[in-house]
């Protein structure tokens, strides 16, 4: 007879197997509901400098794992010093620290970062770098020579552009030289820049995103037209406009010096039609703002702008409060809550979730180039 399924057994000895039993299995249960996000995501550790720690929380809520510990401070020399507050020892570490703020203070934190856990011994250092620092300094200029030469305002010396630098090959040499193994970023101000590392990088795209911003915050997005700045973004705006079904225009511009726009010239009809111009980054907003105007004299019934890095330097803010933008929409690749208080007119889309799933994807060893066109949910 079984006396485990028969609680009104006279031997007494039925009711403590079944409730010993369900006792092992509520234990079970709760070990189990602790215990799962470990084992769908094992040996990784998700660390963040001190650029963007709202980013890489959001990166870790959605991946259901915690922040990793880690000290920043600096001595009174103004040196950075990172200490490390867990193990890595076999870990597949991933560190968010964006090109942001005070740029320099940051990139050296993050080579530290860096370093401090590739001879502690992880497996796997991963630089997730949502706004990639020194990106717009990829090339010499064009012109050149002792002809062409750029007076700078803090000194009386002339500055040839010929001996301009590359930085964004060094800043990609000085992670490399660091320990990084593998570089997360979104919408390079040149796509060319990946070429500059040894290692993989995984250059994201704002782009779904945008379109999916389009599509729920325009409602007369069908009678929009899409606008690049400038020359450079012509095939972002293109690829746009060819998955929303709508016509692009593009504005071919002059500068005489960084900074400062001399001419501008619209190529395409916007007239009775929403412009949404669409760039990679701003920064002292001239552009995107002479632009506005330029739409708003062409005919254009309101203008939207949408960009992925929104650096907003100098009397940005003052600019766009400014002009005539319905809406400046940006990305959270870089820290935008004190923006948004000073100009109601900038909104914010939230891309952490593509990072969170290319740090997924990129752990588990699965493809990261559905991202490429799908926001994941």
């Amino acid at each position: 007879m079984d006396n485990t399924t028969d609680p009104s057994t006279s031997d007494g000895g039925a009711m403590p197997v079944i409730s010993t039993i369900r006792a092992k299995s509520l234990i079970r249960r709760e070990l189990e509901k602790s215990s799962v996000i470990q084992s769908r995501m094992p040996n990784i550790k998700v660390f963040s400098g001190t650029s963007h720690p709202d980013l890489a929380q959001r990166i870790v809520d959605r991946l259901g794992i915690d922040l990793g510990r880690v000290v920043t401070k600096k001595f009174s020399n103004l040196e950075t010093c990172v200490e490390i507050g867990e193990s890595v020892r076999g870990e597949d570490v991933y560190i968010v620290q964006s090109g942001s703020g005070e740029i320099n203070d940051n990139l050296m934190e993050l080579l530290i970062m860096i370093n401090a856990c590739k001879i502690a011994s992880a497996l796997r250092v991963t630089a997730v770098i949502p706004c990639f620092p020194y990106a717009r300094q990829d090339k010499k200029d064009k012109t050149g020579g002792e002809n062409q030469k750029v007076k700078t305002l803090k000194y009386n010396e002339w500055k040839f552009r010929s001996r301009a630098p590359i930085s964004a090959k060094l800043v990609a040499n000085m992670l490399s030289v660091a320990g990084a193994d593998h570089i997360i970023t979104m919408d390079l101000h040149a796509s060319q820049i990946q070429g500059f590392f040894d290692i993989p990088v995984d250059n994201l795209y704002a782009e779904p995103a945008v379109l999916k911003w389009i599509k729920e915050n325009i409602p007369e997005w069908r009678n929009s037209i899409i606008v690049s700045p400038d020359a450079g973004g012509a095939k972002r705006v293109t690829s746009i406009a060819d998955r929303l079904n709508v016509e692009f225009a593009l504005i071919h511009k002059e500068r005489k010096k960084a900074n400062e726009v001399s001419s501008m010239v619209l190529v395409g009809d916007v007239k009775d039609r929403i412009a949404i111009l669409v760039d990679d980054m701003a920064d002292t907003c001239g552009t995107i703002c002479h632009a506005a105007e330029k739409l708003m004299e062409a005919g254009a019934t309101k203008v939207y702008a949408i960009l992925t890095h929104g650096i907003f330097s100098g009397p940005a803010i003052s600019r766009i409060n400014n002009a005539c933008f319905e809406a400046v929409v940006v990305t959270n690749t870089i820290p935008q809550d004190g923006h948004m208080r000073d100009c109601p007119k900038i909104q914010m889309i939230d891309v952490s979730m593509m990072f969170a799933e290319a740090v997924r994807r990129t752990h588990n060893g699965e493809s990261v180039s559905y991202l490429f066109s799908n926001v994941p949910y």
